[in-house]
Order: structure tokens, then C-alpha cells, then sequence
């Protein structure tokens, strides 16, 4: 796990777990079907972080699911919020984290993550003030929601009839039936000189020359999808799964339908976000893998939903 993608809320922070469960009357959204099969899943090494545990790639088969078109978008999660009367955990805890480079430059000093400086804890941020009170989701209705942890996201998916993926279907997914490529459209990280999703350009933290058209998140659907017809499955937000993260689990993963570790510290975070660049983080990569505590959020985190 690492700092740089999302950072975790403290223990001894205060507050209590938002996780519900919900009848299924809400909408899952636009998906994909994704046939019953088998893939390629993770790395041999040489493209990403050996301690994050991307290896050995090895044969995965799953039954068939169906996969969010798009991560759940803030007009998606404004009506869960508005037909349960959900409150995250976020707005429970009174703050969440925000990348310092999104801030006003008259920003009050608050608190940072000592191992990665440009994440602000923000009192009063949460997914309907992204950058805190001063900023509002009017004109984002069509991005997708952050400030969400995970329970918040489990919860979600229950209204909507629906679970978060698992690791390996996130990853199939993602992919597009594109088997041991790096991104969701092949090996180049810019074919062409195109850029294909919404990671960080310039010179990482201090100066985003926003090349590919955004500083923050972009709307869904702003990339061309993959294979499957999936949106900004790189890049964009990090998308919670279901599994516990373990950097040793590929070692001894089943090879039918594995569902990860039975216990652990942090979930599994797949994808990356707008904030990933490759002079220090490059897990903007379909077989790259994260982790964060479940109470956990910041503005760069998201999910989509499987059934």
C-alpha cells in the first residue's frame, strides 16, 4: 500500500462505521456483461512495485457477471443519499483528504500526510463539497462521486442490487480481453501521442500542465471505453473491490472465482486515479494493485458496481 494513492484515516480517529444494508431498490446503472472465462491476471515483474505483490501472473477463471459501464457518479450516489437518508463516513468524521494542488492558494493551513505532502485533511470535505465548503457538485453531476470509503460503497451497491467486484473481475473487466497488455488498450502509455485517461501530466506534485484536459476528475465517459465498453477503468479514481488486500495472496489465489483473503486491514483499490504519475506512482495500470483501510476516503477514490 501507499500513501501517494489514497491516503488512511488515523485509528485513533473518531467516528463509526456508515456500512448498511439496503433493500435493492435503487439502479446499478449502465452495464457491461462480461461471458464466463478465463485470463491472464497480474504481472511477471519488471512494470510495477514488487512489494505491492502484482505477481506471478497466473490463469483465473469466473463465471459470467455483469460490471458498471462507468464508476457511480454523484448524481448516481445524490439519489442512494436522497431515497436513504445514507450519511458517509466522511461527513460523519467531519473531514477527508484532499490533494493540496486542488486547493485555493489562500487555503487555511490543515494537517498533511507526512508521506505525501500534497494530501490536505480538509474539515468538511466529503462527496458533496470535493475541496471542501467552499466547493459544491453543481456542474459535476456526471463525474464520478469521491470522499467514498468502502463500507460507504458496500452500502451503495446493496441499494442497488448489486456488490462491489472482486479483484479478479476488476481486473477482467478492465482489460477488455486484452491479456498481458499494461493499459486497457494495449502496451503504450500515449499511442500516437493520444492521451487515453485522466492521470496527472507535468511535473508531479507542483505543476499540472493538464494535457489531457483536466486537473481533477473528468466527467465519465470523457476516454474512449475498452473492449467490454467500460469507461476510465485507468486513471480518473481509484475504484474500490471486495477483496482484503494481501501482497501475498497471487501465491496461493485459487484459480476458479478467487475472492481474496478471509481477513485483513485494508480493501483492494484497482485503477488508479487523476493523481498518478510515473515518476512516482504508475499503477495506472490494469495489473497494478492497492490498498486502503475501509473507513477510509480522499478525493480521488471511487467504485462500480458488478450484479
Amino acid at each position: 500500500m501507499s500513501a501517494c494513492c489514497g491516503p488512511s484515516r488515523d485509528e485513533s480517529a473518531e467516528g463509526d462505521s456508515g456500512a448498511s444494508s439496503f433493500s435493492g431498490t435503487g439502479s446499478a446503472g449502465d452495464l457491461a456483461a462480461v461471458p464466463a472465462g478465463s485470463f491472464l491476471m497480474g504481472n511477471d515483474g519488471g512494470v510495477g512495485y514488487p512489494a505491492d505483490g502484482e505477481g506471478p501472473r497466473h490463469e483465473v477463471e469466473l463465471d459470467a457477471y455483469s460490471i458498471g459501464v462507468t464508476t457511480v457518479t454523484n448524481a448516481q450516489f445524490a439519489a442512494f443519499a436522497d431515497d436513504t437518508g445514507y450519511v458517509t463516513e466522511a461527513e460523519r468524521f467531519g473531514n477527508s483528504f484532499v490533494f493540496a494542488g486542488l486547493l485555493p492558494d489562500d487555503f487555511p493551513p490543515t494537517r498533511g500526510v507526512a508521506a505525501a505532502p500534497w494530501w490536505r485533511e480538509v474539515i468538511g470535505a466529503q462527496w458533496r463539497h470535493p475541496e471542501g465548503p467552499q466547493s459544491d457538485i453543481a456542474a459535476r453531476a456526471d463525474h464520478p462521486v469521491v470522499h467514498v470509503s468502502w463500507n460507504d460503497a458496500v452500502a451503495f451497491c446493496s441499494w442497488a442490487g448489486g456488490r462491489l467486484p472482486t479483484e479478479a473481475e476488476w481486473e477482467r473487466a478492465a482489460r477488455g480481453g486484452h491479456d498481458g497488455r499494461t493499459y486497457p488498450w494495449g502496451d503504450e502509455l500515449e499511442p500516437n501521442g493520444e492521451h487515453r485517461m485522466n492521470v496527472f501530466q507535468g511535473t508531479f506534485p507542483a505543476s499540472n500542465t493538464e494535457a489531457d484536459g483536466f486537473a481533477g476528475t473528468c466527467p465519465v465517459r470523457s476516454f474512449e471505453p475498452n473492449g467490454l465498453g467500460l469507461y476510465e477503468v485507468t486513471g480518473n479514481v481509484w475504484e474500490w473491490c471486495s477483496d482484503w488486500f494481501d501482497p501475498g495472496y497471487y501465491q496461493r489465489s485459487p484459480s476458479a472465482n478467487p475472492t481474496g483473503p478471509d481477513a485483513g486491514q485494508a480493501r483492494v483499490m484497482r485503477g488508479g486515479s487523476y493523481l498518478c504519475h510515473d515518476s512516482y506512482c504508475n499503477r495506472y495500470r490494469v495489473d497494478a494493485r492497492s490498498g486502503n483501510s475501509p473507513d477510509s476516503s480522499a478525493g480521488n477514490i471511487g467504485f462500480r458496481v458488478v450484479t
